[in-house]
């Protein structure tokens, strides 16, 4: 069984001044706990690719495929 994550509402999505090098200042900030609803590990599919996102000890975010 497949299960969806929870969509993110709006208000987990802002853009709270985070500066942003490069051109385009206006991309959106989301909480990781928005993504991470409590847990410490999530696994991100992009296209054909597996990604795993963690929160370290140190309270650190890694991306490892």
């Amino acid at each position: 069984m497949d299960q969806s994550p929870p969509s993110l509402e709006s208000s987990n999505v802002a853009n709270d001044g985070v500066k942003w090098d490069g051109p385009n200042h206006d991309i959106p900030a989301v909480d990781s706990s928005a993504l991470m609803h409590g847990r410490r590990e999530l696994v991100i599919r992009h296209n054909t690719q597996t990604y795993r996102l963690r929160i370290t000890t140190s309270e650190k975010l890694i991306l490892t495929k």
